[in-house]
């Protein structure tokens, strides 16, 4: 019996895929349980339906994030820090910092996004990446000066 799958089934398949199972799997746990419908014409169609709609969606998601990063890259973070001897700073500047500074110019970041392989110590201006999308990464200018 061919059937969609409407969830992912270990060893099986996994969601939206039309596959060929035995007839018993199918009527008696597949269908049953909801983990699965019968692939008619009509399952078949609004499959396809849905899988456009979510090509549609994810290829807005994408055009937003490449918006963000446009803006993003534009943006320079002002912070200001207490420094020591020779411009290192007391402390440091963490991606929560960053975020929170963004989050006053109306822009929203989370600080997981924001890429500081280690926070920054030292005066001055640091690239930082920020992951926007899966697919886009934008750069932006994190300016430390001394308080």
């Amino acid at each position: 019996m061919k059937v969609i799958f409407i969830k992912d089934v270990k060893g099986r398949g996994k969601a939206g895929e039309v596959k060929n199972v035995a007839d018993g799997y199918a009527r008696n746990y597949l269908l049953p349980n909801n983990l699965a419908v019968e692939a008619t014409k009509g399952n078949i169609q609004s499959l396809k339906a849905k899988q456009r709609s979510e090509e549609r969606k994810a290829e807005e998601e994408k055009q937003e994030a490449e918006q963000l990063k446009a803006l993003l890259e534009k943006t320079t973070v002002e912070l200001k820090a207490k420094t020591g001897e020779g411009g290192r700073l007391f402390g440091s500047i963490t991606s929560k910092q960053i975020a929170d500074e963004l989050k006053k110019q109306k822009i929203n970041i989370d600080k997981r996004k924001i890429d500081l392989a280690e926070p920054i110590r030292s005066l001055g201006y640091t690239n930082v990446p920020v992951k926007v999308h899966p697919e886009v990464t934008a750069v932006i200018k994190v300016h430390v000066a001394e308080k």
